[in-house]
């Protein structure tokens, strides 16, 4: 159904393409070839795309934003093939020049491996994960970005993984082996069930504080849609029943890239073609993006941009 036409309510979306530097930039990143599970994720950026014009980009504050007007922001289009040695180096390469020329990247999946690319792409030296799932799996998967960003990355390119947090691991959803590995390892782990207890908050200003360890640190945060309820995102092959509801996710994300040590982020799980009959998860991954932006224009305000509440 074609959307209606009113000048003075505008719409998210139809950014211009990348020319120059800018404040944020988004970037396609339609990974799927190795996923575990099958998926149809390569059709999720052009989905996300299409939702984000059901939004308006203004936050109502006090005071009101309009994003499209605080925040120069551009479309770089799609990674070609991002899966295979030449898709990653591809995208390497690609996201080294979009966050040389931007404050902010955010590449829209395709499945949870172009987490690996867009990291290193970013010059990543710390990683937040919201995610249901470790991630640390052996092999090239979409269960795999994190340990390959701790064991396969380039030579002076792994991210120590005593500076990477893992946001709403949950039960039922990973094995006691993985669990077991990311504590070796000295990855903070940060469960659904703590979340809930200490608060977003709380949570949130760990995260960036461990990520953001060392000299000249440059954050990369990974939105694993599949972190949520499943009643929120059925299509996310691998949500679970009792996740994060929709409106945690978000405040997630506000709060973590209102930092400025955060270059890059990426939306991953999100199968457009898998989804409910109403596109509540591809909207939901629109609203992401939507959420990252609000969080820059918070930066320029010199403070961080209110989050949702329930």
């Amino acid at each position: 159904m074609a959307l209606s036409h009113d000048p003075l309510w505008p719409r998210g979306g139809d950014w211009p393409p990348f020319a120059e530097r800018v404040d944020a930039v988004l970037l396609g990143v339609p990974t799927w070839r190795t996923s575990l599970s099958p998926t149809g994720a390569h059709a999720t950026p052009a989905a996300i795309r299409e939702a984000l014009r059901r939004y308006s980009p203004t936050l109502m504050g006090p005071p009101v934003v309009d994003l499209n007007t605080v925040l120069r922001i551009a479309d770089a289009g799609d990674i070609v093939e991002p899966d295979g040695d030449e898709g990653v180096d591809r995208t390497i390469a690609r996201v080294a020049e979009l966050t040389a020329g931007s404050r902010l990247a955010i590449a829209l999946g395709g499945d949870n491996s172009l987490t690996y690319p867009v990291a290193l792409g970013a010059g990543a030296t710390g990683l937040i994960t919201i995610d249901a799932h470790f991630d640390l799996r052996d092999g090239v998967s979409n269960g795999s970005p994190v340990r390959r960003l701790v064991e396969d990355a380039p030579d002076g390119s792994a991210i120590d993984p005593h500076r990477i947090v893992q946001i709403g691991i949950t039960d039922f959803a990973n094995s006691a082996a993985y669990a077991q590995r990311a504590a070796e390892w000295g990855i903070r782990v940060i469960t659904l069930d703590e979340v809930r207890r200490r608060g977003i908050d709380d949570v949130v200003a760990e995260a960036v504080s461990i990520a953001s360890a060392g000299q000249d640190p440059r954050i990369h945060l990974d939105i694993d849609v599949d972190a949520c309820d499943r009643a929120a995102t059925p299509g996310c092959p691998a949500s679970v029943p009792g996740g994060f509801a929709a409106w945690e996710l978000r405040a997630l994300v506000r709060g973590i890239a209102s930092d400025a040590r955060v270059v890059s982020a990426d939306i991953a799980e999100v199968d457009a073609t898998a989804d409910d009959e109403d596109a509540r998860t591809v909207r939901l991954a629109a609203l992401c993006v939507l959420e990252l932006l609000a969080a820059l224009a918070g930066r320029d305000a010199g403070r961080t941009a209110p989050m949702p509440t329930p």
